[in-house]
């Protein structure tokens, strides 16, 4: 429900099985919805993109350039917070209604008063604890290293300790992004289209992942390696990634859960 009112909790959705041709499918339509109202997905992932350059631009300003990787790597993690109104599109069209601009923005403002927000705190957090994360494993093996700016000195990642701290780093950030995306990938998409609360909706998402792991870990990695083309040049390529991926988890939700009539 995308409702001001607060109904009734929502009774609890069969979770059905997705398959590969779901996930081919659930694509499909996802790039469908975004031809169908591209201003829509070019503006809320022009919100990423903003983000994403205004931060590189104030680690610059503070010197702290090291971080740039970690926070290029992380920050495709907030995507399915500015995915959110994707979703609101997507229902619209799938229901038939109209698309307009306050309608979508007026549903998307509205959650602040729902379930969401926790939702993105916990989304928020496993960001500020991968960067915490980064922190240590780039102080464990490259602290010591006479480094300033990992634009001019590269050659640094070259060597063992440099080549270690890249595995351990893509190690951790994989588990952390596995975490995130199993409590997400239903669970967000469900908070906005129903009355639940936070917690049933992670279980619920991460209980509808385990219930087709090959496919999901499958869309798990056309996500990542969507975000991470994105990234580039500049994370101009979130212009297209980030509307697809959206359109297309809110189409593949559609196909996982289902509510009685």
């Amino acid at each position: 429900m995308t409702d001001a009112a607060a109904p009734e909790a929502s009774p609890p959705p069969r979770i059905n099985a997705v398959t590969g041709a779901d996930i081919r499918a659930a694509l499909a339509e996802g790039w469908g919805d975004f031809r169908a109202a591209p201003a829509f997905g070019l503006f809320f992932a022009a919100v990423t993109v903003l983000g994403g350059l205004v931060i590189l631009l104030q680690l610059q300003v503070w010197g702290q350039t090291w971080l740039i990787i970690p926070v290029s790597l992380g920050f495709p993690l907030l995507g399915p917070f500015f995915a959110t109104g994707l979703y609101e599109v997507s229902r619209r069209i799938e229901a038939g209604e109209a698309l307009d601009w306050a309608g979508v923005l007026g549903v998307v403002f509205r959650q602040k008063d729902r379930q969401l927000p926790s939702m993105i705190m916990v989304v928020i957090m496993i960001f500020l604890f991968w960067m915490y994360a980064a922190h240590l494993v780039f102080a464990l093996f490259l602290g010591l290293k006479a480094m300033t700016n990992i634009m001019s000195s590269p050659d640094v990642f070259l060597t063992s300790a440099g080549l270690t701290m890249l595995a351990v780093g893509a190690l951790v950030g994989f588990l952390l992004a596995l975490l995130l995306f199993s409590i997400t990938v239903f669970g967000l998409p469900m908070l906005l289209d129903r009355e639940v609360d936070v917690v049933t909706a992670m279980v619920t998402s991460v209980r509808a992942v385990a219930a087709s792991p090959a496919p999901m870990l499958g869309f798990a990695a056309v996500t990542a390696a969507l975000m991470l083309a994105g990234l580039a040049p500049f994370f101009l390529g979130l212009l297209v990634a980030l509307p697809l991926l959206g359109h297309a988890t809110w189409r593949l939700y559609r196909r996982a859960l289902i509510y009685p009539a």
